[in-house]
């Protein structure tokens, strides 16, 4: 379904690719503006130059605050206003918590909850002035660790935390606030993972429905659309997802505990080997600070 935005301007990082770079041409074919915000140059120019004059990039790292708030001002000074909030930019990791070096571990949260935070804080004022709209991409993995992605399942369940926190500070300020939470996206992450991962594959496969799917970027895109639109708290990819929400507590309970037991003793030995033989604990496609998710 399409939706209407004209008139209003959405900043997204991550956006040089997957589904950032997506829900930036959704938001222009709307009838909106975007300000796209990540690394990547080369990739954020060329979708600047495809969405002509109703987007414009920014190069900054989410890693650094300093970047972001001027990343974040200069995008308002150039169209007038931001309206919309899309805090996607985010990284994956390889490896078991003994394994994973603590740089790897570090690289992922920083990304995925301080990045939030980061681009949340900087982006307040102009949303202040809108009465605007954020929407903090997290993950099903918010709700349903897995072996092998400690990292990232710590990371965007912090994300999903922080979201709730925020919408509580702000709601007096006339700002709404979501949270997205996809599932497997067919994205580079997802993709090189199953590439450099065996194991991480068959896992995905035997996992219960609804986190055994992978739903593709055009349906996400068009469901965070949505979520802008009509300024939902939650935006699950697909919709089923909420089922995961419903039953987090069933599935990280003592009953559900020897079935998690009996997978992960299956499968975590063969991934501990996978990563030590793959010799890294990014995919090889990671920029050198933040990706998209």
């Amino acid at each position: 379904m399409a939706q209407t935005f004209t008139g209003k301007v959405a900043l997204v990082t991550g956006a040089a690719r997957g589904i950032g770079a997506g829900v930036a041409r959704g938001f222009v074919r709307g009838g909106g503006r975007v300000a796209l915000v990540g690394l990547e140059p080369e990739l954020l120019e060329a979708l600047s130059d495809e969405l002509g004059d109703a987007a414009a990039w920014w190069e900054a790292d989410v890693r650094d605050g300093a970047a972001v708030k001027a990343a974040v001002d200069a995008a308002a000074d150039h169209f007038g206003r931001l309206d919309v909030v899309l805090a996607n930019a985010g990284i994956a990791s390889y490896g078991t918590v003994r394994q994973i070096d603590d740089e790897a571990f570090a690289r992922v949260v920083d990304i995925n909850v301080n990045g939030v935070f980061r681009t949340l804080k900087h982006t307040t004022p102009h949303l202040v002035r809108s009465k605007g709209y954020a929407l903090v991409v997290a993950s099903q993995a918010s709700f349903t660790p897995l072996a092998g992605l400690a990292s990232y399942n710590a990371s965007k369940a912090g994300a999903e935390s922080l979201a709730m926190a925020y919408k509580q500070e702000v709601a007096h300020l006339g700002i709404d606030v979501g949270v997205c939470h996809p599932s497997w996206i067919d994205t580079d992450i997802v993709r090189n993972a199953e590439k450099d991962l065996p194991t991480f594959r068959d896992i995905r496969q035997k996992l219960p429905w609804p986190a055994n799917g992978t739903t593709s970027v055009e349906e996400c895109v068009d469901l965070i659309l949505q979520g802008f639109a009509k300024r939902k708290g939650r935006v699950y990819v697909p919709k089923n997802v909420v089922v995961s929400n419903w039953t987090k507590s069933f599935v990280n309970s003592p009953v559900a505990w020897p079935v998690l037991k009996r997978m992960a003793g299956r499968a975590v030995p063969g991934m501990e080997r996978e990563v030590e033989a793959l010799g890294r604990f990014h995919h090889a496609h990671v920029p050198e600070s933040t990706a998209a998710e």
